[in-house]
């Protein structure tokens, strides 16, 4: 292995774990109806969970409403309980053939306990780039021990600025998709 091998590797795992920050912004609730908010649902159909867009169509047709059209209706009900023991609260209005989920305006106080959680996700994704920086470098570390390869000291100072370069770079994206998330959230 390479230091060239190893930047990639810390390129790779690095834009993965933004993504993943990304992602559980998604899950946050901004006041206004997104239909990944019900990704952690699952419905109990033909003895297995399944995740609830898979037992349905689910959509947005406006800001605060969310609309479940299950292809099978029988499993209305089980669709309805799952909704209710997710941590969403929200009551589904059920109609027999499709499920609304209108979403309550958000208090200041919600409000701010999910910029507190968005913060929280933001951080848990620095930590998680800070710790690949760290095994990165241990890893040019191991490289510059190793004499057989002929790294030089110079060589592994360069790589180790670069992953530096590439931390930085990275926790500006967290950053910057946390300030994009805390206006979605405090704008009413």
């Amino acid at each position: 292995m390479s230091n060239q091998d190893i930047i990639n590797e810390c390129k790779d795992k690095m834009t993965k774990t933004v993504e993943s920050t990304k992602n559980k912004f998604t899950s946050i609730r901004a006041g206004r109806a997104n239909v990944s908010m019900l990704d952690g649902i699952k419905v109990e159909q033909y003895g297995s969970d399944v995740p609830l867009n898979q037992v349905g169509s689910v959509s947005a047709p406006e800001a605060r409403l969310l609309v479940i059209d299950p292809w099978d209706k029988s499993i209305i009900g089980k669709i309805e309980k799952a909704i209710l023991a997710s941590k969403l609260g929200i009551t589904p209005n059920n109609d027999g053939k499709i499920i609304r989920l209108i979403m309550p305006e958000l208090t200041a106080e919600r409000r701010k306990e999910y910029v507190k959680l968005a913060k929280t996700e933001a951080e848990n994704g620095k930590i998680a780039l800070r710790n690949i920086r760290k095994d990165m470098n241990n890893a040019l570390k191991k490289l510059e021990k190793d004499k057989s390869l002929g790294i030089s000291e110079d060589e592994i100072k360069k790589s180790e600025d670069e992953v530096q370069k590439l931390t930085d770079a990275y926790i500006k994206q967290i950053d910057e998709l946390l300030a994009k998330k805390e206006k979605e959230i405090t704008t009413v």
